[in-house]
């Protein structure tokens, strides 16, 4: 099964800058991951943005919308911060796209020691070839239906509603 992974920014890539001691954007590190867990079958790498996610804002999850519509693949991942990934999910969800899309973030930046950015996308990865049709987040090896999932800021884990 073909498989396209759609990188948006977020915490998953970004990078620490020695000089500025600030976390910013250059390269996703998407395609090295990929390489390097050897993800078998056809993998597609597109950048749509690199952004915080606390900077998105309606016009750029249309983007995110659009890029999952012009996809020729039925199985995506989209690799997003954390923080919004939940109203990210919201809209694709609502569009009914009758693909796999997984969505998928880190805590902590793939750069950084005691990242958990390439299990995230490996699960993400699994999921996105196995799960039926519909908008799921997952986070830490649990998949989570979009219209049933929130981030519970205390606990930095993604949860079921109510």
């Amino acid at each position: 099964m073909d498989l396209r992974i759609l990188a948006t920014g977020g915490t998953f890539d970004k990078r620490y800058d020695p000089i500025t001691g600030v976390l910013g954007f250059g390269e996703t590190h998407l395609h090295e991951i990929v390489a390097r867990a050897r993800v078998a079958g056809p993998v597609q790498v597109d950048v749509v943005m690199m952004i915080d996610s606390l900077d998105m804002v309606d016009e750029h999850r249309q983007r995110v919308l659009a890029a999952c519509r012009a996809a020729p693949e039925p199985a995506l991942v989209v690799v997003h911060g954390t923080d919004t990934m939940v109203e990210t999910a919201r809209v694709l969800g609502e569009a009914g796209l009758s693909k796999t899309i997984v969505l998928t973030g880190a805590m902590v930046p793939y750069a950084v020691a005691d990242t958990d950015a390439s299990f995230n996308l490996g699960a993400a990865i699994a999921f996105a070839r196995s799960l039926a049709p519909g908008v799921w987040v997952a986070m830490n090896g649990i998949a989570h239906i979009w219209s049933n999932v929130r981030k519970n800021r205390e606990r930095g884990v993604f949860e079921p509603l109510g």
